[in-house]
């Protein structure tokens, strides 16, 4: 009698834990061959909303640490992604890459987190600006995260474009909530557990699996998310954008090749960031004026 394979489980990642799915449901990823490889969630309404909570408790603190400090955590992620490169690799390869294909998408997505990881003490400095103005008054201008990001992974790639589209998220200091690609979701939760050892704050990153038409109108209806983010999904952008109108949420879709290395650039952190002005009164005392 053949032996019956004993499937493992993915469970969600959702405020630094690995709950299982509020819904009890799971559904079967498949490999090339259309054979069983493992049992995933099947995310609900309740698991986001119960995310999107952790992504608004995590954001104080992780807005609020220094640039350099988020540097540091995203440079861990890298660390952390190349020591446990072998995994992702029989991962990608299950789910019908070529070794060397998987290799390289396993290198490439590393390559990609480092470099932004050298933007988060970066971009502050490049974008912002001191305004001319004709009253007493500095007047200068500065990036400010948007809030908590709701993004659809991209869904022709397991790893590399879920990586260069969430990197940019987190680097600017949002929080985000994740749906996994649905097909090859088996990276995206092996991710989490690299994110999990690598000091990134509990609710910064959460990743919920299961199947996208499920699961769009709850996240991108829900009144404290603040953007959307989707790559590759032309399909779905009228429809997220009609979801995205009470709450004026900011929706950024994009049509590229996550492979090519001309797609890792400033514009995606800025893309989720606010632009803060301040007006600081200068003194002015008898009629002088100031000489800075």
């Amino acid at each position: 009698m053949k032996r019956i394979e004993v499937l493992k489980t993915y469970k969600i990642y959702a405020g630094g834990k690995f709950p299982r799915t509020e819904s009890g449901r799971y559904y079967l990823a498949l490999n090339i061959n259309g054979e069983p490889i493992a049992n995933m969630c099947r995310g609900s309404r309740k698991d986001i909303r119960n995310a999107v909570v952790f992504a608004r408790r995590a954001l104080g603190a992780w807005s609020g640490k220094t640039a350099f400090n988020r540097s540091q955590i995203l440079y861990r992620i890298a660390e952390v992604l190349e020591g446990r490169k072998s995994q992702f690799i029989e991962e990608l390869i299950l789910q019908g890459m070529t070794k060397s294909s998987a290799l390289k998408e396993v290198e490439s997505s590393i390559d990609r987190i480092v470099y932004y990881a050298g933007w988060c003490d970066k971009y502050c400095q490049i974008g912002s600006s001191v305004n001319p103005v004709s009253s007493s008054h500095f007047n200068f201008s500065t990036y400010e995260p948007v809030g908590v990001v709701g993004m659809i992974a991209p869904q022709d790639t397991s790893l590399y474009g879920l990586i260069s589209a969430l990197m940019p998220i987190i680097a600017g200091g949002n929080s985000c909530v994740l749906l996994a690609n649905e097909k090859m979701p088996l990276c995206a939760v092996t991710f989490a557990e690299v994110l999990h050892a690598s000091d990134v704050p509990g609710g910064v990153v959460n990743i919920i699996t299961g199947h996208i038409s499920e699961l769009i109108k709850p996240l991108a209806t829900h009144m404290d998310v603040n953007a959307i983010s989707i790559s590759n999904l032309p399909e779905l952008k009228r429809e997220i954008d009609l979801y995205s109108v009470d709450n004026l949420k900011r929706v950024r879709s994009y049509d590229v090749n996550w492979n090519s290395k001309g797609n890792q650039a400033l514009h995606y952190i800025t893309d989720f960031q606010e632009i803060k002005t301040t007006w600081h009164p200068i003194e002015n005392i008898g009629g002088a004026t100031s000489t800075y």
